[in-house]
Protein backbone atom coordinates (compact mmCIF):
# COMPACT_ATOMS: atom_id res chain seq x y z
CA UNK A 1 0.00 0.00 0.00
CA UNK A 2 2.67 2.00 0.64
CA UNK A 3 4.19 1.80 -2.28
CA UNK A 4 1.69 2.41 -4.21
CA UNK A 5 1.62 6.04 -2.57
CA UNK A 6 5.28 6.87 -2.69
CA UNK A 7 5.07 5.97 -6.31
CA UNK A 8 1.75 8.07 -6.72
CA UNK A 9 3.36 10.92 -5.20
CA UNK A 10 7.02 10.65 -6.94
CA UNK A 11 4.55 10.78 -10.51
CA UNK A 12 2.83 13.58 -9.48
CA UNK A 13 6.14 15.40 -8.02
CA UNK A 14 7.96 14.38 -11.23
CA UNK A 15 4.77 15.83 -13.45
CA UNK A 16 4.56 19.44 -11.29
CA UNK A 17 8.95 19.41 -12.12
CA UNK A 18 8.27 19.13 -15.83
CA UNK A 19 5.55 21.93 -15.33
CA UNK A 20 8.36 23.99 -14.33
CA UNK A 21 11.10 22.98 -16.18
CA UNK A 22 9.03 23.59 -19.26
CA UNK A 23 8.38 27.40 -17.90
CA UNK A 24 12.24 27.92 -17.64
CA UNK A 25 12.74 26.92 -20.91
CA UNK A 26 9.65 29.72 -22.30
CA UNK A 27 12.02 31.98 -19.21
CA UNK A 28 15.00 31.04 -21.29
CA UNK A 29 13.60 32.27 -24.58
CA UNK A 30 11.77 34.99 -23.48
CA UNK A 31 14.88 36.50 -21.75
CA UNK A 32 17.30 35.81 -24.74
CA UNK A 33 14.79 37.52 -27.19
CA UNK A 34 13.99 40.28 -24.93
CA UNK A 35 18.16 41.00 -24.71
CA UNK A 36 18.37 40.90 -28.63
CA UNK A 37 15.85 42.87 -29.18
CA UNK A 38 17.07 45.37 -26.77
CA UNK A 39 20.00 45.67 -28.58
CA UNK A 40 18.60 45.48 -32.30
CA UNK A 41 14.86 47.23 -31.73
CA UNK A 42 12.29 47.57 -29.23
CA UNK A 43 12.18 45.55 -25.86
CA UNK A 44 9.81 43.09 -25.21
CA UNK A 45 6.85 44.42 -23.31
CA UNK A 46 7.09 42.82 -19.75
CA UNK A 47 9.26 40.43 -19.99
CA UNK A 48 10.34 41.20 -16.78
CA UNK A 49 7.21 40.77 -14.85
CA UNK A 50 6.62 37.83 -17.47
CA UNK A 51 10.04 35.86 -16.12
CA UNK A 52 9.04 36.49 -12.21
CA UNK A 53 5.98 34.95 -12.49
CA UNK A 54 7.37 32.34 -14.14
CA UNK A 55 10.28 31.45 -11.90
CA UNK A 56 7.80 31.34 -8.96
CA UNK A 57 6.51 28.72 -11.14
CA UNK A 58 9.42 26.88 -11.66
CA UNK A 59 10.64 27.39 -7.77
CA UNK A 60 7.60 26.62 -6.44
CA UNK A 61 6.95 23.30 -8.68
CA UNK A 62 10.11 21.90 -7.97
CA UNK A 63 11.41 22.33 -4.72
CA UNK A 64 9.47 18.81 -3.55
CA UNK A 65 10.93 17.02 -6.97
CA UNK A 66 14.64 18.32 -5.08
CA UNK A 67 13.33 16.42 -1.60
CA UNK A 68 12.31 13.28 -3.89
CA UNK A 69 15.93 13.11 -4.96
CA UNK A 70 17.29 14.25 -1.32
CA UNK A 71 19.02 17.42 -3.14
CA UNK A 72 18.60 19.65 -0.65
CA UNK A 73 21.73 20.97 0.53
CA UNK A 74 22.63 19.82 4.69
CA UNK A 75 25.58 19.51 6.77
CA UNK A 76 26.34 16.75 8.42
CA UNK A 77 29.52 17.15 10.08
CA UNK A 78 28.59 16.54 13.67
CA UNK A 79 25.87 14.02 12.72
CA UNK A 80 27.70 11.93 10.62
CA UNK A 81 29.51 10.90 13.63
CA UNK A 82 26.72 9.88 15.48
CA UNK A 83 25.39 6.36 15.67
CA UNK A 84 23.26 5.03 12.90
CA UNK A 85 19.96 5.16 15.06
CA UNK A 86 20.78 8.62 15.90
CA UNK A 87 21.28 9.57 12.59
CA UNK A 88 18.10 8.49 11.85
CA UNK A 89 15.91 9.67 15.20
CA UNK A 90 17.62 13.07 14.75
CA UNK A 91 17.00 12.98 10.67
CA UNK A 92 13.26 12.31 11.75
CA UNK A 93 13.37 15.24 14.17
CA UNK A 94 14.21 17.99 11.63
CA UNK A 95 12.08 16.11 8.83
CA UNK A 96 9.05 16.72 11.28
CA UNK A 97 9.52 20.15 12.03
CA UNK A 98 9.88 20.86 8.16
CA UNK A 99 6.76 19.25 7.69
CA UNK A 100 4.67 21.82 10.73
CA UNK A 101 6.81 24.74 8.74
CA UNK A 102 5.76 23.77 4.96
CA UNK A 103 2.38 22.70 6.29
CA UNK A 104 1.81 26.44 7.59
CA UNK A 105 3.36 27.63 4.28
CA UNK A 106 0.50 25.50 2.69
CA UNK A 107 -1.93 27.35 4.86
CA UNK A 108 -0.29 30.79 4.36
CA UNK A 109 -0.15 30.62 0.70
CA UNK A 110 -3.89 29.31 0.36
CA UNK A 111 -5.34 32.71 2.57
CA UNK A 112 -3.43 35.09 0.76
CA UNK A 113 -4.24 33.49 -2.69
CA UNK A 114 -8.35 33.59 -1.67
CA UNK A 115 -7.67 37.02 -0.31
CA UNK A 116 -6.06 38.04 -3.70
CA UNK A 117 -8.59 36.52 -5.79
CA UNK A 118 -11.77 38.20 -3.59
CA UNK A 119 -9.47 41.96 -4.03
CA UNK A 120 -9.03 40.98 -7.62
CA UNK A 121 -5.47 42.15 -7.22
CA UNK A 122 -3.17 41.42 -10.49
CA UNK A 123 0.04 42.83 -11.53
CA UNK A 124 1.28 45.99 -13.08
CA UNK A 125 1.59 46.15 -16.77
CA UNK A 126 -0.43 43.05 -18.27
CA UNK A 127 -2.86 43.06 -15.44
CA UNK A 128 -2.73 38.86 -14.78
CA UNK A 129 -4.33 37.88 -11.58
CA UNK A 130 -1.97 37.25 -8.64
CA UNK A 131 -3.95 34.85 -6.59
CA UNK A 132 -2.96 31.47 -9.16
CA UNK A 133 0.86 32.58 -8.13
CA UNK A 134 -0.49 32.75 -4.13
CA UNK A 135 -1.98 29.74 -4.45
CA UNK A 136 0.57 27.89 -6.21
CA UNK A 137 2.59 28.59 -3.17
CA UNK A 138 0.03 25.65 -1.07
CA UNK A 139 0.29 23.52 -4.15
CA UNK A 140 3.91 23.40 -3.92
CA UNK A 141 4.48 23.37 -0.24
CA UNK A 142 1.99 20.15 -0.07
CA UNK A 143 3.51 18.63 -2.83
CA UNK A 144 6.71 19.12 -0.25
CA UNK A 145 4.98 18.10 2.50
CA UNK A 146 3.99 15.05 0.93
CA UNK A 147 7.78 14.11 -0.02
CA UNK A 148 9.06 15.00 3.78
CA UNK A 149 6.31 12.52 5.04
CA UNK A 150 7.28 9.75 2.47
CA UNK A 151 10.94 10.62 4.01
CA UNK A 152 9.97 10.98 7.90
CA UNK A 153 8.31 7.48 7.27
CA UNK A 154 11.72 6.11 5.76
CA UNK A 155 13.58 7.53 8.35
CA UNK A 156 11.10 6.46 11.71
CA UNK A 157 11.96 1.99 9.94
CA UNK A 158 15.55 2.83 9.55
CA UNK A 159 15.87 4.58 13.46
CA UNK A 160 13.62 1.30 14.39
CA UNK A 161 15.83 -1.05 12.44
CA UNK A 162 19.11 0.30 12.72
CA UNK A 163 20.07 -0.76 9.21
CA UNK A 164 22.35 1.25 7.31
CA UNK A 165 20.59 4.12 4.31
CA UNK A 166 20.93 3.46 0.77
CA UNK A 167 21.13 6.87 0.49
CA UNK A 168 22.85 9.95 2.95
CA UNK A 169 20.45 10.80 5.84
CA UNK A 170 18.59 14.05 4.73
CA UNK A 171 15.88 16.32 6.08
Amino acid sequence: MLSNIRKLVHRITLYAAAVGMFMLVIMMFLTTSDAISRKLFVPIPAAYELNQYMLAVFGLLGIAYVQQTRGHVSIGLLIERMPLRTQFVIGSIITFISVLVFSLVIWWGWVEGIFSMKAGTASDILRIPVFPFKLLVSVGAFLLVLELLLTLIDNIRNALSATSPDKEIEA
